[in-house]
């Protein structure tokens, strides 16, 4: 697992359509599984993949009761 870069505000992939997700790869988990380790890091409650750099609609988030 990897801690991706996080996209700042006037980062193109930001502003553009996210593709929606055909097939659940071994790559698409493996991109899901860094996500969860981006947003621990850096701290968050939720993050989308746009956010990583990456155009697909996907997201993570966390929650605790």
């Amino acid at each position: 697992m990897a801690v991706l870069p996080i996209r700042i505000m006037g980062d193109p992939v930001l502003h553009a359509p996210a593709t929606p997700v055909a097939e659940i790869s071994d790559d698409i988990r493996q991109l899901v599984a860094d996500m969860y380790e981006t947003m621990d890091a850096a701290p968050g409650v939720g993050l989308a993949a746009p956010q990583v750099g990456v155009g697909l609609r996907i997201f993570t988030y966390s929650y605790t009761d």
